[in-house]
């Protein structure tokens, strides 16, 4: 198969709140960036049902938010590539090699915003009631379970915090821990066992998330790992906090990363790679908000637009701080 070769001043991989919003500032630039939607065409906020904390947006979908943000970007010349990176070479400095399954571009600046996914429970029920009442984020989807009873699983600082953030909607939560003790700070745990509206269900894990025929959750299945016991635990709400992976396979051992494997980048998002930024939960392991990932997004794309003019000697250079940012 024949593969189509571009150069191209900017390549943004990853079509979530982040790449879009540095698709529409480099676009309003004139420099025609093409982003690279990547396997889910706007990120983990396309999976959201509704979004009501996005300034300017009280009341919509993600899908709705994303394809709003696609089309702003596209009227300034942005254009979107509904294709999947497989690899990326940064090892000659810009310009920079990614290839997709159809297509070669050489970018002479990279907006790295690929984003990171929540880990799964992987059981079944999971996938098809996601966003129907099951959630990975308490801050976006609190709201709508007020008045609900719903369940956290996870024991780590995410479930308990964000456990005592939905106590602020629901009137009782059971944190699903598969230990008999949390993994969370000892400040939190003491927070989470003296709050009323939260119990726990130790040494337990989820087999199954049930719905009913309209499509929301209604129960979840336990098993007791001691006992062996099963039953049926009913719930208005699913939230799963066991963490998060970033999406950085493309750039480990090119990329300087956090020990969880976040993106390292400095304040004007840039990374250990002169020419190569990165945006949103890429680069982001404490906010994870469409919010944040939008400002970030905007800050590397006026980031890349100021090195492409410097390179030019259309603007001063950046002051160099690769080093800083490796350390």
């Amino acid at each position: 198969m024949q593969v189509n070769k571009h150069h191209e001043k900017v390549v943004i991989i990853g079509s979530g709140p982040a790449g879009l919003t540095a698709a529409l500032y480099t676009a309003r630039a004139n420099l025609s960036p093409v982003v690279i939607a990547g396997p889910q065409f706007g990120g983990q906020v396309s999976l959201t049902h509704e979004i009501e904390n996005y300034p300017g947006f009280p009341g919509g979908s993600g899908p709705d938010l994303i394809e709003i943000m696609k089309d702003q970007a596209e009227k300034f010349g942005a254009r979107i590539d509904m294709d999947v990176a497989l690899s990326v070479d940064l090892s000659h400095g810009s310009p920079f090699t990614v290839k997709t399954g159809n297509s070669e571009y050489l970018a002479d600046t990279l907006i790295v915003t690929s984003g990171a996914s929540p880990r799964l429970l992987n059981v079944p029920g999971e996938a098809e009631l996601t966003g129907r009442g099951v959630s990975y984020c308490g801050t976006c989807d609190g709201f709508f379970f007020r008045g609900k009873k719903v369940v956290v699983v996870g024991g780590g600082d995410s479930a308990i915090k964000e456990s005592l953030f939905l106590t602020r909607f629901v009137t009782h939560i059971d944190v699903i821990h598969r230990r008999d003790t949390l993994r969370a700070e000892a400040a939190l745990q003491q927070r989470a066992r003296e709050n009323d509206k939260i119990d726990f269900i130790w040494n337990t894990v989820v087999e199954e998330i049930k719905g009913d025929d309209k499509g929301k959750v209604t129960a979840v299945r336990l098993r007791n790992l001691q006992t062996g016991k099963t039953w049926d635990h009913p719930t208005d709400g699913v939230f799963i906090f066991i963490g998060h992976d970033p999406n950085n396979s493309l750039f480990t051992g090119q990329l300087a990363m956090d020990e969880h494997g976040y993106v390292i980048t400095d304040k004007m998002m840039r990374t250990s790679v002169d020419g190569v930024f990165a945006a949103g939960e890429i680069q982001d392991p404490l906010w994870k908000q469409v919010a944040t990932s939008v400002g970030q997004g905007c800050a590397a794309a006026m980031a890349a637009e100021q090195w492409l003019a410097a390179r030019e000697g259309a603007a001063p250079a950046v002051p160099e701080i690769k080093a800083a940012i490796e350390s």
